[in-house]
């Protein structure tokens, strides 16, 4: 068993490592609250950037965007979107499993991929796989701008663009609740046709310069502000899954002090009881 000044020592360690837990589970719950506004104040817009593609492609029904036509996949592409730092549960692992069967899938159909990462931690993971990786975007914080993925989208699309790879993926965890969080692969490009009962009955619009032009336009827009939309819910999910995992540990090392407090009381009553003993047998003696 071991010496009361050992598990005294344990305990005062684990006492400042809960400490850090807690700390880091109110930074979290506090950061969640702004990154789940930031979130719900992006759903709104790729939405309506969403109706605006869908009245253009109605109003012109000859224009043949790239982004737009369907054509025969022989090569892919995925966005991945992940976290910078770990200590967020099963976060990340969770969004890994989906889109490493899709790209076995793939490659059992003799279909390529490429991949665009953003988040050090996916960086990390898919550097150790067999796997083409055009793109890294990592250290955003937890308020990132869309500037700072203008790069990692443009490479993306500008394959598509020229035929490099004719199907778009976006990968990221979608923000359920604060218990939960699930992954979730969605199709960036081509552009899947919106519904036509969405769609306003009666609406027109003044083009400046010219229908095919704003189209252009909206369409490089869009995907920005959809892949701009993953990366904060992502975040979300991030401060989600921290909180709750350092709420976990918080408890978990109160219990385990709780185990060390009942460990050493019984190594005190042991050593009260030998010093008992050994005064009772040296009066006996005498």
């Amino acid at each position: 068993m071991a010496s009361g000044k050992e598990i005294r020592t344990k305990i005062a360690s684990v006492k400042n490592t809960q400490k850090i837990t807690r700390a880091m589970q109110m930074v979290a719950a506090s950061k969640l609250r702004r990154t789940a506004e930031r979130m719900e104040a992006s759903r709104p817009y790729a939405e309506r950037m969403r109706t605006v593609i869908g009245h253009l492609s109605e109003a012109n029904p000859d224009e043949h965007h790239p982004y737009l036509d369907t054509r025969e996949v022989k090569r892919v592409g995925y966005i991945v979107v992940t976290s910078d730092r770990g200590l967020c549960g099963s976060l990340n692992v969770n969004l890994f499993r989906p889109i490493v069967a899709d790209l076995r899938s793939w490659k059992e159909k003799g279909v390529e991929t490429d991949l665009c990462i953003v988040g050090a931690k996916g960086a990390a993971y898919f550097r150790r796989l067999d796997v083409n990786i055009t793109a890294v975007t990592t250290h955003l914080n937890e308020a990132p701008h869309v500037v700072d993925l203008i790069g990692a989208i443009a490479t993306m699309t500008e394959a598509y663009r020229d035929g490099s790879i004719d199907r778009l993926f976006l990968v990221h965890n979608v923000f359920v609740n604060t218990m939960s969080q699930q992954p979730e692969i969605s199709t960036l490009l081509p552009v899947e046709p919106i519904d036509k009962d969405a769609l306003q009955d009666h609406w027109d619009y003044i083009y400046e310069p010219s229908a095919s032009d704003v189209l252009e336009t909206v369409l490089d827009r869009y995907i920005e502000s959809q892949v701009y939309r993953a990366v904060v819910e992502n975040v979300a999910c991030e401060m989600a899954a921290k909180m709750v995992a350092m709420k976990s540990a918080t408890e978990n090392a109160g219990k385990f002090i709780e185990g060390l407090q009942l460990q050493y009381n019984k190594a005190r009553q042991a050593a009260i009881t030998q010093e008992i003993a050994e005064i009772v047998s040296g009066a006996a003696a005498v």
